[in-house]
């Protein structure tokens, strides 16, 4: 039997007033018509307690969109769930905020694209970044939410990497993450302008372990390194079906965020199957846990009960096969792969070698669209 899962990921939503070009969300992304009632998301968050889940994450696309986001919170609360607000803001006011309070909310994480106005702009798409920054001063006020600003970076804001953290932490959390781009959905389809150069990343590294030592015991700084710049792969998620339970807009319950994209996996629905089935006996969860499935150099690898193989998704979405050995990971066989992705990326001769925007004129992104 396995271990029960330690967190719900609630996918409330794939609309969004953002059009972030490194969105993890997928490209085929879910309409307002396919998403689950009310009713059923009461009952999803119900067989999550009953299942042994301690979290539960409130996401999207943009969670508050969904006008039943007040009575969600409050159930996972009653069921004595930590709530988690993943949040750009957006939707987001004085009165809002407090009668989230008021329903139980226990954690806010908003995320920021940059600390300068104008290029936060730029790759959300939309003016937004004043008003995030005004939302943070009204949540510093809050004394009973745990608040957490996330810092997404990438080749065109690493340089500044050092007033981004000045700047989250001029907002007052209690931490500060700064995740690298992971390349799955629109942020793959933006990868080549997206991905660092080797200096970057060096320099990041250095600049995040200072910033450590300077606020220890003050603000807790996480540092979600580039997989691509890694060694060996980090077991994503906590590994395939370990730790977590993803339940997409419609219903669809993944591992992870981006599982759907491995071709020949039949994803139950939480309309079909409850999640004690779907986690305990389901084929697509049982499908890359634990180690029979692993390959050669996995399987008799020292690092296999510490990874897990890596990413099946990017496994597949850089080789063409889910079962394959993270390409990451410096023993794979077709590490190679990744390699001359980064010689692209550290290559003069690519056009997003500059970390500096190109001008509005010659934008080279795909911003993310919305769904109908």
């Amino acid at each position: 039997m396995a271990t029960p899962p330690l967190a719900l990921i609630a996918e409330l939503t794939h609309r969004c007033p953002l059009h972030c070009v490194y969105c993890s969300n997928p490209l085929q992304l879910r309409t307002n018509s396919e998403e689950l009632p009310t009713g059923v998301w009461t009952q999803v968050l119900e067989q999550a307690a009953k299942l042994g889940m301690f979290h539960v994450h409130l996401t999207g696309g943009e969670p508050l969109a969904r006008s039943d986001l007040n009575s969600l919170v409050s159930v996972a609360h009653s069921l004595q769930l930590y709530t988690n607000l993943i949040t750009s803001g957006i939707g987001m006011n004085e009165k809002k905020l407090a009668s989230l309070l008021a329903a139980g909310l226990d954690h806010l994480q908003l995320s920021f694209q940059d600390a300068e106005e104008s290029s936060a702009d730029r790759v959300a798409g939309v003016p937004v970044h004043a008003r995030k920054v005004a939302l943070a001063n009204l949540i510093h006020e809050c004394k009973n939410l745990a608040f957490t600003v996330n810092l997404v970076v990438h080749r065109h804001n690493l340089d500044r990497l050092d007033s981004m953290i000045l700047f989250a932490e001029s907002l007052g959390p209690q931490r500060i993450e700064i995740a690298n781009v992971q390349y799955y959905g629109w942020a793959l389809k933006n990868r080549e302008w997206l991905l660092p150069t080797r200096e970057q990343v060096q320099r990041s590294v250095v600049i995040v372990e200072r910033a450590q030592e300077r606020l220890k015991g003050q603000v807790k700084i996480d540092f979600v390194t580039p997989d691509y710049y890694a060694s060996f792969p980090k077991p994503c998620m906590g590994g395939w079906g370990r730790q977590l339970m993803l339940v997409d807009p419609s219903g669809m319950v993944l591992p992870c965020h981006a599982a759907a994209v491995i071709p020949g996996i039949d994803f139950e629905n939480v309309r079909e199957k409850p999640l004690s089935w779907i986690w305990e006996e389901s084929a697509s969860f049982r499908r890359f846990r634990g180690e029979d499935w692993m390959p050669e150099p996995c399987r008799s690898c020292d690092r296999r009960a510490l990874d897990f193989g890596g990413c099946r998704c990017q496994a597949f979405l850089i080789t063409g096969d889910a079962a394959a050995t993270d390409p990451v990971c410096s023993l794979a066989p077709t590490r190679k792969l990744i390699d001359e992705r980064l010689a692209r990326a550290n290559s003069v001769t690519n056009p997003g070698y500059r970390s500096a925007p190109a001008p509005e004129s010659a934008d080279p992104w795909t911003y993310r669209s919305q769904p109908a």
